[in-house]
């Protein structure tokens, strides 16, 4: 389907529209179907994660709503606007962080943030996105010198620039150290703070845990899950997840009716246990294990996070390929 055959929407109201509206939307390259019929609606002001594995069809997703990509099927709508009609108007409302940014290495800090400005009718004064990019020691350094997580703080500060309504940030702490993703996740929500509408892709669980409203999880180019964190987890059927190996057989069957399991996998020989009332059941699991004479190899807990979400739906670790 070309540019023109592309169904668009308008509206009588943009200001009462969502940040993002997709029905429908579809991208294949040559045999490789990246993005399969997705539906999506996001909230002004809200904060939203796109997640899933490398090759869910995170980043196509997002670059045919930033205008980058065309769509070979579908809807897309923009604060009320779709590219077609609207693309010099929606430029001027949306920013994006790309997931590799490369910045000319001779100029400084400031002289990269003031050629973006430029770009702009209207936006944010240059000293100011420094001071939220936390670059004010760099504002005089050359491209060239930063450090991976001040090159990534420098592309956020590209995308602040034009003060946009909706800003896209594409897998914004790949790559970065724990202490660089932790200055972005600050910035994050310093924007969110703001009433921003944020677009987040990521295949970091706890990045989505600790920044979004709700997120919707992808695979194989389909949403399969999408809700908040606490309506995510519960999805899952328990609070706590309890993994453990043993020096031998063991039938499901005697895990599963134990009370408080309310499912089980194995994986590489672990055995993965969601239960409630974790300080009732793990005394179960155990007595069931030393009444078939097994012998416990490891054994832990943690409460259930997106990755577990992720493995129930799949049967796949987030990060497989």
């Amino acid at each position: 389907m070309t540019q023109s055959q592309t169904e668009i929407i308008t509206t009588a109201s943009p200001a009462g529209s969502p940040a993002l509206l997709l029905r429908g939307l579809r991208k294949a390259f040559g045999d490789v179907i990246a993005v399969n019929g997705l539906d999506l609606e996001v909230a002004r002001g809200e904060c939203f994660g796109l997640l899933g594995p490398n090759g869910a069809g995170k980043t196509t997703t997002i670059e045919i709503c930033e205008g980058l990509t065309l769509p070979d099927a579908g809807t897309v709508q923009l604060l009320g606007r779709d590219w077609r009609q609207d693309a010099s108007h929606l430029r001027q409302q949306i920013g994006i962080q790309l997931q590799e940014t490369q910045f000319p290495e001779k100029l400084t800090v400031e002289e990269t943030l003031r050629l973006f400005r430029s770009f702009f009718r209207q936006g944010v004064a240059v000293d100011e996105v420094i001071r939220l990019a936390q670059l004010e020691e760099k504002r005089k350094s050359r491209v060239g010198t930063l450090s991976g997580g001040q090159k990534q703080r420098l592309a956020m500060a590209t995308a602040l620039v034009g003060d946009p309504e909706l800003l896209f940030l594409d897998e914004p702490t790949t790559g970065l150290d724990p202490q660089a993703r932790r200055h972005l996740w600050d910035l994050v929500d310093e924007l969110k703070k703001s009433g921003r509408t944020v677009i987040l892709t990521t295949h970091y669980m706890d990045e989505a845990e600790r920044l979004c409203d709700r997120v919707a999880i992808m695979d194989h180019g389909r949403i399969i899950a999408l809700g908040t964190l606490q309506q995510l987890i519960a999805s899952v059927g328990g609070d706590h997840i309890v993994e453990f190996a043993v020096g031998g057989p063991l039938d499901p069957a005697q895990l599963t009716a134990i009370s408080g399991v309310q499912s089980h996998r194995v994986d590489a020989g672990l055995h993965q246990l969601s239960v409630t009332n974790l300080h009732s059941t793990v005394p179960q699991i155990f007595a069931a294990i030393d009444n078939l004479g097994l012998q416990l190899t490891e054994f832990r807990t943690h409460s259930a996070t997106l990755e577990d979400v992720f493995v129930s739906l799949t049967g796949r670790n987030l990060r497989d390929e």
